[in-house]
């Protein structure tokens, strides 16, 4: 009975284990999503007139075009857009890959290497190419040694010169005519600080 009993325990123990690491791993996936939704990849063509940021799943985020741009013929400017757009969103989609893998990295998904596969495929470029791309975007992180780490904290201090709610500008004046909704807001902060 001690061997079985031992053997359920063991058998728990290794439940509980993975188990953790699922929490673990579940944990992650909200800070995935929090940088996926903030992913932004930004494109300009050779004369930069024509700039795209593209952010995730592809979508288009803005559009910029200099006077340069508009003053190009339609067709040119169309192969612009549609060469810069596809490059913007090329990017993101390589940035989507590195973060799923920085988050997902133990799970074996190796989306990076799909994605870079892939475009390489498509785009007719080496893929060593895009690798070399993808390590220029990635930023660089400055280590910070731990006295500046926990001594250098601003959380607390105000932007405006002082630490006190007394040295907060004053509101701007309340104008008349305000929608229902902005008495309800104004209402709402005002029972907020009583």
């Amino acid at each position: 009975m001690s061997a079985e009993f031992d053997r359920l325990v063991a058998e728990f123990e290794k439940f509980q284990s993975k188990m953790k690491h699922v929490d673990q791993q579940m944990a992650g996936v909200q800070d995935m999503q929090n940088e996926l939704a903030e992913l932004e990849a930004t494109a300009s063509n050779a004369d930069r007139s024509v700039t795209v940021v593209a952010g995730p799943g592809g979508a288009v985020k803005d559009l910029q075009l200099t006077d340069k741009a508009m003053n190009q013929p339609p067709q040119a400017l169309a192969a612009a857009i549609k060469s810069t757009l596809s490059e913007a969103v090329a990017e993101a989609a390589r940035k989507q890959a590195g973060i799923v893998d920085t988050h997902m990295g133990g799970m074996g998904i190796n989306a990076t290497e799909q994605v870079i596969e892939t475009q390489a495929e498509a785009f007719g470029i080496p893929a060593e190419e895009l690798r070399q791309r993808m390590a220029e975007e990635q930023p660089v992180r400055r280590e910070v040694p731990v006295e500046e780490e926990y001594h250098e904290d601003y959380s607390r201090q105000s932007v405006f010169g002082g630490d006190s709610e007394d040295d907060r500008p004053a509101p701007p004046p309340a104008q008349s005519g305000g929608s229902a909704g902005d008495d309800f807001l104004k209402n709402l902060f005002d029972e907020d600080d009583r």
